[in-house]
């Protein structure tokens, strides 16, 4: 659906863990990032042109140049990391946006994941499972959603945004942020997810891990 709101989830494949240490949570993170945060290619084309650069940071420029890049396409609004599945929440412009992205960022972390562990094959379970989010208090509650399971389980997460500790130009959050006062702290974002108890989902959206 075009400009739609979707809640992307997956796990890995027999409830494995997806994420063994610190560094696979920000190799992940570090893909998003390179995937959302639009990239400046004039800039880089002219950079490398220049006399001085290194090889290693020439090689890394082609490199970035040739990645896809989903930042006019894709607005990730939240995002939580669990040990063996994500949550992401999202919107998308096109109605074929999520497939592209899903599929390059699932495909570039498996390569890394696998090449690390000395694995072969899939990691998560199937196919990504997204789903329509068609209004605005349940877009609001699985916002609280996703970060509620971050909070409670210590685990990555775009909540620093939201809380303010921490400004990240690919994360959207004033698309959520905007529902609530940054004045008055009974009606604040940080209020709501105090107050928050798990929204009733879908059981095909619930993971077991989640409850």
């Amino acid at each position: 659906m075009e400009d739609g709101y979707y809640h992307l989830y997956n796990r890995g494949v027999e409830k494995r863990l997806i994420f063994m240490d610190r560094q696979d949570y920000a190799v992940f993170i570090s893909y998003l990032k390179e995937y959302l945060l639009p990239k400046d290619e004039n800039a880089m084309k002219e950079k490398l042109t220049d006399p001085n650069i290194s090889s290693r940071e020439r090689d890394k420029i082609i490199k970035t140049l040739r990645l896809n890049n989903f930042s006019s396409e894709i607005s990730l609004l939240a995002y939580c990391l669990m040990p063996n599945h994500f949550h992401f929440l999202v919107k998308q412009k096109s109605a074929q946006s999520i497939d592209v992205f899903m599929q390059s960022l699932s495909t570039r972390y498996t390569m890394y994941f696998n090449r690390k562990y000395t694995r072969v094959g899939s990691l998560c379970q199937a196919v990504y499972k997204a789903s329509l989010v068609d209004n605005d208090e349940y877009l609001l509650h699985l916002s609280g959603y996703i970060h509620k399971q971050a909070i409670n389980h210590s685990q990555a997460s775009s909540y620093p945004e939201y809380a303010g500790e921490r400004k990240t130009e690919w994360i959207k959050s004033d698309e959520i942020l905007n529902y609530f006062s940054k004045n008055n702290p009974l009606f604040s974002y940080q209020e709501f997810i105090n107050q928050h108890t798990q929204p009733l989902l879908p059981q095909e959206m619930i993971l077991d891990e989640d409850i």
